[in-house]
């Protein structure tokens, strides 16, 4: 999946309050991000910069 799509994916959906796991459900993000984790650790934080998740939670 490239980035534009991801970014698409993840710009569908208000996803403010929810969680990162809900927010990678609900935008159908989370088998790609889980895959990305395994093989692509730069791939797997743009996903969740796309979901908006801030600096200190992606260090994590």
């Amino acid at each position: 999946m490239s980035l534009e799509e991801i970014y698409q994916k993840a710009e569908k959906y208000d996803l403010k309050g929810s969680t990162v796991n809900e927010s990678l459900y609900i935008s159908s993000l989370l088998n790609e991000f889980d895959k990305a984790m395994m093989i692509d650790k730069p791939k797997a934080r743009e996903i969740l910069k796309a979901l908006k998740v801030d600096e200190n939670s992606i260090e994590k």
